[in-house]
C-alpha cells in the first residue's frame, strides 16, 4: 500500500482527495490544523488506511519533526499532496504585514520545507508523485488577492524547477489550479458575484471538488508517470 500525504485533509478538495485516495486502495497520511467530523467518519471507515496528524503549518521549524514521526509510523512515502493554504484577501496597500507574513509562511515556505523532507523517501525509493495545489488566480490575477496570487505563482515556479531535480529518481512533480470551487471558500459569494463566475465558464457552472480530486487521482497514478512539470487548470473552462 502506497503512503500519500495531503496537506488541508479536513475540508474541501483536501477531504474529497483523501477520500478517493482511499477509495483507490492507498494509504492516506492526512495533516490538518484539526479533524472535522467528515474526516473523522472516513477514518472509521477506512481504520486501516486513512490517519490523522494535527499541525499548524504556521510553524515551519517543526516539519522535520512530523516527517520522521510520520515515516517512522508508517514507513516511506511514496506521494505528497501540498494542498494546505490560507487565504487572507484584501488590497495590497491597507493589508496587515501580518496578513502578508502569514500568507508566504503557509502557502511557500511550508509546501517547499515540507517537500524536502519527505522527498528524501522518495529519492530512496527512486519514484515518487509530488502535486502542488495552486490557482488559476496565479496566472490570472484578481482584485484583492495580490499576494495570494503571488503565492500560487511561487508554487507554480517550484513545481519547474523541483521537477528537474529529481526527474531522474523517476518523481514527478506537477501544479493542480483550481478555478473558483463550489466549497465553504466561495459559500460567501451570493447573487450576481458567483452568477458572474459561473457565466465565465465554459460549462456554465463552478469547478467542484470533485473535478479537482480527481485530476490529483489520476496524477498520483502509475498513468501520470511520464508527466511532469505540468500545471493542470481545472475551472470548468472560465479561463478558456
Amino acid at each position: 500500500m502506497k503512503n500519500i500525504i495531503v496537506t488541508g485533509c479536513a475540508k474541501g478538495l483536501g477531504l474529497e482527495t483523501s477520500k478517493m485516495l482511499a477509495q483507490a486502495g492507498y494509504k492516506v497520511i492526512g495533516i490538518s490544523r484539526t479533524p472535522t467530523d467528515e474526516f473523522e467518519d472516513l477514518k472509521l471507515e477506512y481504520a486501516d488506511s486513512v490517519f490523522f496528524y494535527p499541525f499548524d503549518f504556521s510553524n515551519t521549524t517543526e516539519i522535520s519533526s512530523l516527517v520522521k514521526t510520520i515515516t517512522k509510523a508508517h514507513g516511506r512515502i511514496y506521494g505528497l499532496i501540498n494542498n494546505a493554504a490560507v487565504g487572507h484577501d484584501g488590497v495590497l496597500a491597507t493589508m496587515h504585514e501580518s496578513d502578508i507574513s502569514s500568507l508566504i509562511k503557509v502557502n511557500v515556505e511550508a509546501p517547499i520545507v515540507l517537500t524536502k523532507y519527505v522527498s528524501r523517501s522518495m529519492l530512496i525509493n527512486k519514484s515518487g508523485r509530488i502535486v502542488n495545489v495552486g490557482s488559476i488566480i496565479g496566472a490570472t490575477g484578481f482584485n484583492g488577492l495580490s499576494v495570494y496570487g503571488a503565492t500560487k505563482s511561487a508554487l507554480g515556479g517550484f513545481t519547474k524547477s523541483l521537477a528537474r531535480e529529481l526527474g531522474r529518481a523517476q518523481i514527478t512533480v506537477n501544479t493542480l489550479a483550481p478555478g473558483y470551487m463550489e466549497t465553504n471558500m466561495t459559500s460567501g459569494l451570493v447573487g450576481d458575484k458567483l452568477d458572474k463566475i459561473k457565466r465565465r465558464s465554459c460549462l456554465g457552472r463552478l469547478a467542484n471538488v470533485n473535478d479537482a480530486a480527481s485530476m490529483i487521482l489520476f496524477l498520483v497514478s502509475d498513468d501520470a508517470a511520464g508527466i511532469t512539470g505540468s500545471t493542470f487548470t481545472v475551472d470548468a473552462g472560465s479561463t478558456a
